[in-house]
């Protein structure tokens, strides 16, 4: 590994996660500046991911003008950008500066849920503060986070440790009997239930109206011990340079044994919190990729 990484093809890699050390130990306002030029730069010069990101805004708010759904992917390109600033504070900042800007409503929900000792589902989505978030949160409460490994030697190195210097445990997505050895163990677990991972795990649910292929895994990792779950969302405020953080309660009947039931529930949680900023949400990502038969996809 420590040689494969210090190969010359690996340079430019190296040298951005140079980049975003430095980015890091900048001032707020600078920081947050950096963040918007990395948002305008990648609605200009990401056609790819502007395309994904307009499909996807177009079928989820086609209730808004296209003059409308054109600024808010634009303005889902500048969160994008300063929620890779927040990656690099994550993975290499100073909290407490941070941590001093934050609240976090519903910890007491959190704590009476870790009390009962089955273990707690922390079910997010991916919203772009999604890695600030969970350092800030980690740092409040003992917190396992389940994550995806990169290709990329060098960035699944920094990646990994960047997430261990915050969490209590990481682990890959692929490793479901550690998520279930973890809830087990009376562990938290911060799972993100709202990418497409395909037919034969999913379900179909509505979100946003529109069909969406839904990982059936939320409620079998609840059922497993009869873990609570919880819901978290987060977001930014770019006006007064703060975060704040959302624990809430999905309902106790869930997980109900009907798996499009359950994922009904999951999808309409994560769109009222969406709503609540939609620009903060990962919109780039293919979230309709797999689609039900005889449907074509749309991007």
């Amino acid at each position: 590994m420590a040689s494969s990484i210090a190969a010359a093809r690996y340079w430019p890699t190296w040298i951005g996660v140079g980049a975003m050390w430095v980015v890091a130990h900048l001032p707020l306002r600078l920081q947050f500046s950096v963040g918007r030029l990395i948002g305008a730069l990648g609605y200009r010069f990401a056609s790819g991911r502007r395309h994904i990101a307009q499909v996807n805004v177009d079928l989820c708010f086609a209730e808004l003008d296209a003059g409308a759904r054109r600024d808010l992917v634009r303005r889902i390109f500048t969160s994008t950008g300063i929620g890779a600033v927040e990656t690099a504070i994550a993975w290499f900042g100073d909290l407490p500066r941070y941590r001093a800007r934050t609240t976090i409503e519903g910890l007491d929900l959190l704590t009476a849920a870790q009390q009962r000792g089955r273990g707690v589902l922390l079910v997010g989505a991916h919203f772009s503060t999604l890695d600030l978030a969970g350092a800030l949160l980690s740092a409040a409460t003992d917190l396992d986070v389940i994550y995806r490994y990169n290709k990329n030697p060098v960035i699944e190195r920094v990646m990994r440790r960047g997430r261990e210097r915050r969490y209590r445990g990481v682990v890959e997505r692929s490793d479901t009997r550690g998520v279930l050895t973890r809830l087990k163990e009376g562990h938290t677990v911060w799972y993100a239930a709202d990418q497409d991972y395909g037919r034969k795990v999913s379900v179909f649910a509505p979100f946003f109206g529109v069909s969406a292929a839904t990982i059936t895994a939320t409620a079998r990792f609840a059922r497993f011990n009869s873990s609570a779950v919880l819901f978290i969302s987060h977001f930014r405020n770019v006006d007064t340079l703060t975060w704040s953080l959302h624990l809430r309660e999905i309902g106790a009947d869930f997980p109900t044994g009907d798996d499009v039931v359950d994922a009904r529930r999951i999808n309409a949680v994560i769109e009222q919190e969406v709503g609540r900023h939609p620009d903060q949400y990962l919109w780039l990502h293919r979230r309709f990729k797999t689609r039900p038969p005889g449907e074509s996809r749309p991007y």
